[in-house]
C-alpha cells in the first residue's frame, strides 16, 4: 500500500496482544486503541491514538459508547476500489483503518458462573466490539479482522513478509468472525431464552441455537447414497471421542464415528482396565480384566464371530501382550488412552486400521454430554444425557435370596453395559465379561432368546450367571426364559404393574432380583 497500515486494538481477553501491537508498531504500523488495551499499550511505551482522540468523541455511558462512530466504521467499511467511498472519507476527514483486532466481552465465561445474575449478563453482552467486527468482516477485501490469539502469530508472518495480507487469509479471517459473532449471539440468546419469570433458567431454554465446528469431510454417510460430514461441539467435552488422535489408518467413515463412539462411551465408564467390542453400534463384548490382554480375551469370548471387524476401546494403556491378541483378528478401529511402542509397531504392519488415542476425563470431570439430541422430521428432541450412574447402596433387593459380593460385583457390571446395549437389552454377565448380549428387538423375550443363542454359539455357558434388563420385565415369561437359560440373579429397574407377579416368579425360582429404581431406554 501507498500509506502506512492502520490498526485499531480493542480486546477484552489481552492475551498477546501486547506482543503483537509491538511487532505491529515495529513494521510501521499505526495504532489506534481504547480503554485499558490503550492504557496497557501505552504503558509499555508504544505510541498509541486513542479512539476518543481519533473521532474527537469521548467515551461515555460507562464505555458502552466509544467505538460506535463514522470514524470508526467509516474507516473499516469504506471500499477502496470505489471511488466515491474514498471521496467520503475525504470529504469527513476519515482515515482507513485495514487491521482490527478485536474480541468480546467474556459473555460465555459469565453465565457459565455459579449464581451470575441478569444484570451481570446484560452488562457482559458487548456491543461495539461486534459491530466493529462485523462491518470489518463485511469489508474483507481491505479489512484483516482478528478476532482470537491464535490467530496473531500467521498475520505477523505475512506482514514480515510482504507488507500486507493476502486476499485468502483476509477471507478465512471473516469466515472466523462471522462464526464467532453467530457463537456469540447464539449464547446470548441461550441465555435469555433460558430464563423464567421466577430468574431461575430452564434446562431447555425457548430457543436452541446449535454450534458445531466441522472436523472434516466424510467420503459418504451411513450408505454409499448419502453424503456426511463429522462436526464437534464447540466446547467438546473432555475425553470424548472428537479429541481423539489418529495415529494411523485410513480416513474414519461415518459408521466407523458412529461405532467408536458407542465403544469409547462404554469403556470409560468402567474404572478397571476393561475392553469393549462394538458390532453395528451394539457391544458384542465387554469385559474386565488384570490388564488389557486378559480384558481383551474375556470380552473376545461373548462373540468371536460379531467381533470380526468391529470397534476395540481399551480404557487402560494397550502394551504389546494385549495388541499381539487383538491384532489376531480384523479391526476397523482400535481406542486407547495410550499405547506402548510394541502395540504401534504391531499394527503398523496393519495399515488400513486406524488407531485412535483418546484422553479419558481427568480428575473431576465427567466427559459426558450434558444433553442428547435426535432429529426427527423438521424438529429435534433434546434431553438431559442418560448419566444417572447406580451406586451398591441403591440396589434393593426383592427377594428372599440375596447376593454374594461376587455376584453384587457382576450385577452392578452387567447394568452398566446394558445401557450401552440397544433397547430391549438383555446382557448375562459373569466373572466381569458379558456371556451374552440380546439388543434391539421388538420383544424382550426375544432380546433374552438372542442372548441365550448367541452365548450358546459362542461355546459359553450361563449356568449361575447375572442378567441384566435395561427395562422392567413386563410379564413373568421374559424372567423364566433367562432363568431357564441358566442366570441365577437378575437386575432391574421394576417398576411394573405386574412387578409382584414378576418378584413371586423370582422367589418361585429361587434366584436373586435387584431393583434399580432406573431405567436405561436406549433407541
Amino acid at each position: 500500500m501507498t500509506h502506512p497500515l492502520t490498526a485499531l486494538l480493542s480486546v477484552s481477553d489481552k492475551t498477546g496482544v501486547l506482543e503483537l501491537a509491538r511487532e505491529l508498531s515495529a513494521l510501521g504500523v499505526k495504532l489506534l486503541s481504547t480503554g485499558g488495551t490503550a492504557k496497557l499499550l501505552t504503558d509499555a511505551g508504544l505510541k498509541v491514538t486513542e479512539v476518543a482522540d481519533h473521532t474527537g468523541f469521548p467515551e461515555m455511558l460507562d464505555g458502552r459508547v466509544k467505538t460506535l462512530h463514522p470514524k470508526v466504521h467509516g474507516g473499516l467499511l469504506a471500499r477502496r476500489d470505489v471511488p466515491e467511498h474514498m471521496a467520503a472519507l475525504a470529504q469527513h476527514g476519515i482515515a482507513t483503518i485495514d487491521l482490527l483486532v478485536v474480541n468480546l466481552y467474556p459473555f460465555e465465561a459469565t453465565v457459565a458462573k455459579p449464581g451470575c445474575t441478569l444484570e451481570d449478563a446484560i452488562e457482559n453482552i458487548d456491543i461495539g466490539g461486534p459491530a466493529m467486527v462485523r462491518s470489518a468482516a463485511k469489508n474483507w477485501s481491505d479489512v484483516a479482522v482478528l478476532t482470537d490469539a491464535s490467530q496473531y502469530a500467521s498475520v505477523l508472518a505475512e506482514l514480515r513478509s510482504s507488507g500486507a495480507i493476502n486476499r485468502t487469509t483476509k477471507f478465512a479471517l471473516a469466515v472466523a468472525a462471522f462464526n464467532r459473532i453467530s457463537n456469540y449471539d447464539g449464547a446470548i440468546s441461550d441465555y435469555l431464552s433460558s430464563l423464567n419469570a421466577d430468574g431461575t433458567r430452564s434446562e431447555f431454554p425457548a430457543q436452541s441455537n446449535a454450534r458445531f465446528v466441522k472436523l472434516q469431510d466424510l467420503r459418504y454417510g451411513e450408505n454409499p447414497h448419502q453424503n456426511a460430514a463429522f462436526y464437534r461441539d464447540l466446547h467438546p467435552a473432555p475425553g470424548s471421542l472428537v479429541t481423539a488422535a489418529q495415529l494411523q489408518g485410513k480416513e474414519l467413515s461415518y459408521n466407523n464415528i458412529a461405532d467408536a463412539d458407542a465403544a469409547w462411551e462404554c469403556v470409560k465408564s468402567l474404572h478397571t482396565p476393561a475392553c469393549v467390542i462394538v458390532k453395528h453400534a451394539n457391544p458384542c463384548g465387554v469385559a474386565l480384566g488384570a490388564n488389557a490382554a486378559q480384558a481383551y480375551a474375556k470380552a473376545f469370548k461373548t462373540d468371536p464371530t460379531s467381533a470380526y471387524g468391529g470397534i476395540i476401546a481399551f480404557n487402560c494403556e494397550l502394551d504389546g501382550a494385549g495388541a499381539a491378541l487383538a491384532a489376531k483378528q480384523f479391526v476397523e478401529v482400535l481406542m486407547a488412552p495410550g499405547f506402548t511402542p510394541e502395540a504401534l509397531a504391531l499394527f503398523a504392519a496393519k495399515p488400513n486400521t486406524r488407531v485412535l488415542q483418546i484422553a479419558l476425563p481427568g480428575a473431576g470431570q465427567s466427559g459426558r454430554n450434558a444433553q442428547d439430541v435426535k432429529r426427527v422430521g423438521s424438529g429435534l428432541l433434546i434431553q438431559s444425557a442418560d448419566n444417572r450412574e447406580i451406586t451398591r447402596g441403591e440396589l434393593r433387593c426383592v427377594t428372599a435370596k440375596q447376593p454374594t459380593p461376587q455376584q453384587l460385583d457382576d450385577l452392578l457390571f452387567a447394568w452398566k453395559v446394558a445401557k450401552y446395549v440397544k433397547s430391549n437389552a438383555i446382557v448375562f454377565c459373569g466373572d466381569g465379561m458379558t456371556l451374552g448380549v440380546g439388543a434391539g428387538q421388538m420383544s424382550r423375550i426375544d432380546s433374552a432368546r438372542i442372548a441365550s443363542i448367541k452365548a450358546e454359539n459362542a461355546g459359553l455357558t450361563l449356568q449361575g450367571s447375572v442378567v441384566a434388563s435395561d427395562a422392567f420385565f413386563p410379564f413373568r415369561d421374559g424372567l423364566d426364559v433367562v432363568i431357564d437359560a441358566g442366570a441365577t440373579c437378575v437386575i432391574q429397574p421394576g417398576g411394573s404393574m405386574r412387578d409382584d407377579e414378576v418378584i413371586s416368579a423370582a422367589n418361585e425360582r429361587g434366584i436373586v432380583m435387584m431393583l434399580t429404581g432406573v431405567r436405561h431406554f436406549r433407541h
